[in-house]
């Protein structure tokens, strides 16, 4: 069987390892509302299994009654069977509970399907799990596997809109040597539309299929006011007007050249304990990430991180454009889309791709506060910092602040450059972000 579906993610090969894995159990997949997470599991059970035994806890909430009692993971899936009306077969089929976060006791079952059951192929998935399971005993730990989805990256967008041969081009590449120049002015110019259109995979169907960019932002807005839904149907009651209170500030506080978050650009009088549940509830929620503040870049960088700095990003640089309402025509404006709101696109675009990549986002700023650098990334047991600008002459004064006070490795930027390797100073074009860092490693 095969993967063949117009809107390629590549959490499937993700998927095909646990489906073979030894260490298979129940898997949970979380990931913000509209990200795709239901269309890419219904799409593996097709292609990889005989069939889909698919429930919904939030469209159907009676499928409760069949985890009332004992939790027999045997007689469960009995009563599926009967309720689907065909017997639901261990290995052969893929079972997929949807929005699991409506049902307790659906949630709490894994435990035992791990345990007693686990011949079965089991997927959980919701758009809130990330603030059911935040909650003190939600589920037993260790009893399920965990993936992570995102809108698609720009990799992805460049797979969705047909240009599958230049996200080769990038993904293949194995040194400095710079990209072709049409290769690299047409990635430019895609690059431009990603920062449009975003990741979500409605907007993206929708741009490729028609290229309609009202049509476009009218589904970001769409999913923007699903977003605010949640907050007055899922949210805790007193969180609710917080909530709001700093969803819609985050556009603004991105537009400030200083981008650390300030709860007192919320309201004059508020305070961090005030909002933290309500900005925790937005992060559990997968709705926006912090990049927390590091003075000292040493592993494990969270245990140097100032839990009281952070900046706060958009899931997706087009849900950002939408609130922020940029206008389609920016896009025939040339690169100056990219030097919109003080680069705030730059960094939230960037911070999309590492968060996509599994990367806890962290930035630095020295002691004195003279120098700041956009992003400090683990990986392979070293710290890499990047540095991400909109134009094509970058002054690296914090890069070289950076080098005097740690001489790491390699220095990494990425901008609208082409790739180039010039000594230790690497540069990433924006548009190939995704080979930071593993390319600076190479000697």
């Amino acid at each position: 069987m095969g993967y063949f579906c117009r809107m390629k993610r590549d959490l499937y090969t993700r998927l095909l390892n646990w489906k073979t894995s030894n260490r298979r159990k129940p898997l949970i997949l979380r990931g913000a509302r509209q990200v795709g997470k239901t269309y890419l599991l219904r799409e593996f059970g097709r292609c990889e299994y005989d069939r889909v035994a698919y429930f919904d806890f939030e469209q159907t909430p009676d499928l409760e009654d069949f985890f009332s009692g004992p939790i027999d993971p045997v007689a469960i899936i009995r009563n599926l069977s009967l309720y689907l009306g065909w017997t639901i077969e261990p290995e052969r089929d893929l079972i997929v509970f949807d929005e699991i976060q409506a049902s307790n006791r659906a949630l709490n079952s894994l435990k035992y399907f791990n345990e007693l059951a686990n011949q079965y192929h089991l997927v959980a998935a919701g758009s809130l799990l990330g603030v059911k399971l935040s909650r003190p005993r939600s589920f037993p730990v260790g009893k399920v596997n965990f993936l992570d989805l995102y809108p698609l990256t720009f990799l992805e967008f460049l797979s969705a809109v047909g240009r599958e041969e230049l996200r080769s081009l990038i993904s293949e590449r194995e040194d400095f040597e710079p990209f072709p120049t049409p290769f690299h002015e047409r990635l430019i110019d895609l690059l431009r539309q990603y920062y449009f259109v975003g990741g979500m995979p409605e907007a993206v169907l929708a741009f490729s299929t028609a290229g309609d960019l009202v049509e476009v932002r009218e589904i970001h807005r769409e999913i923007v006011d699903s977003f605010v839904l949640d907050f007055s149907k899922h949210a805790q009651s007193a969180d609710v007007p917080k909530l709001s209170l700093i969803w819609d500030s985050i556009s603004v506080q991105l537009a400030q050249e200083n981008k650390k978050f300030m709860f007192s650009a919320i309201k004059k009088s508020a305070r961090g304990r005030e909002y933290e549940s309500a900005l925790q509830w937005l992060a559990d929620a997968g709705l926006v990430a912090r990049a927390h503040l590091v003075t000292t870049p040493r592993q494990p960088l969270n245990g140097y991180m100032n839990r009281e700095a952070f900046k706060i990003f958009l899931l997706d640089v087009g849900i950002l454009g939408a609130m922020a309402r940029i206008p389609a025509d920016v896009l025939v404006r040339g690169n100056a889309f990219f030097s919109e709101y003080h680069g705030a696109f730059v960094e939230n675009y960037v911070a999309q791709q590492l968060k996509a990549a599994q990367m806890d986002l962290y930035y630095w700023k020295s002691e004195g506060g003279r120098a700041e650098l956009d992003f400090v990334c683990e990986c392979d047991a070293q710290v890499f910092p990047l540095e991400a600008k909109a134009g094509i002459n970058p002054r690296s004064k914090s890069l070289k602040a950076y080098d005097q006070q740690f001489s790491p490795s390699a220095l990494s930027r990425t901008t609208l450059l082409n790739l180039k390797r010039d000594g230790r100073i690497c540069n990433y074009p924006l548009y190939a972000v995704s080979l930071f860092p593993h390319l600076s490693e190479k000697k």
